[in-house]
């Protein structure tokens, strides 16, 4: 059984809010259950090493904090979790005519892409999403049907939790949140560039785009350009 942990980045790029960035990023992490407990506990042990409190996420790096993150990143490289994200590239979704000018669902529809691809038939899968509010109350439903219409995989659930008390949405925060930052080449933060740098150096290459088989970090740059 696999549990995937997923969360995104600046989904208002695609929801028609003004917004200076470019790219949305959505992403998870995939989670052997019989390992489940073991990571969790490994990630509360480092945060009582590093004296990390409460939620933690992209949004939280700091220089005071780098040495936990760091050792956040070696619990992802060292165990057989696996990260897989999508990129979207705000400038090319036509909301109006792929989407019926329904930019939630759009954003749905990038996470069937997101997870229909890593889906093993032999594997049981239980999917959870950060909370969020959507105008259309049976949105999670409708992704779960979709995907065990597309693929012959078992689904045990597809659900909202919050991301408050979930430290392996936290997680899947802060690979994505590195994943954005990249794309949008900022530099404002020398404790962000510091983590992805880190995590490079882990990959042995650059956070871009990676191939289909990539099976550890995988980017999935989507091309919409032929819409």
């Amino acid at each position: 059984m696999i549990e995937v942990y997923c969360d995104e980045s600046r989904p208002e790029v695609i929801f028609g809010e003004n917004s200076k960035d470019r790219y949305m990023v959505l992403g998870g992490l995939w989670v052997p259950y019989d390992l489940r407990e073991d990571l969790k506990n490994s990630i509360k042990d480092i945060k009582r090493k590093h004296n990390v409190y409460g939620e933690f996420k992209w949004n939280t790096v700091s220089p005071s904090k780098i040495n936990f993150y760091k050792d956040l990143i070696d619990i992802f490289f060292s165990s057989s979790v696996r990260f897989r994200c999508i990129v979207v590239d705000s400038i090319f979704v036509n909301v109006p005519k792929y989407h019926n000018s329904d930019s939630e669902l759009g954003f749905y529809k990038f996470y069937y892409q997101l997870l229909v691809h890593w889906l093993n038939p032999r594997e049981t899968y239980w999917i959870y999403l950060d909370h969020k509010k959507n105008k259309m109350s049976d949105r999670l439903h409708t992704l779960e049907d979709v995907l065990l219409n597309s693929v012959n995989v078992k689904i045990g659930d597809v659900q909202a939790i919050d991301s408050k008390q979930s430290i392996l949405i936290q997680f899947a925060d802060v690979l994505i949140g590195a994943v954005g930052y990249k794309y949008h080449r900022l530099d404002s933060s020398e404790a962000k560039l510091s983590v992805i740098k880190y995590i490079e150096e882990k990959l042995g290459s650059e956070i871009y785009a990676t191939p289909k088989s990539e099976r550890k970090f995988n980017v999935f740059k989507i091309n919409l350009r032929g819409q």
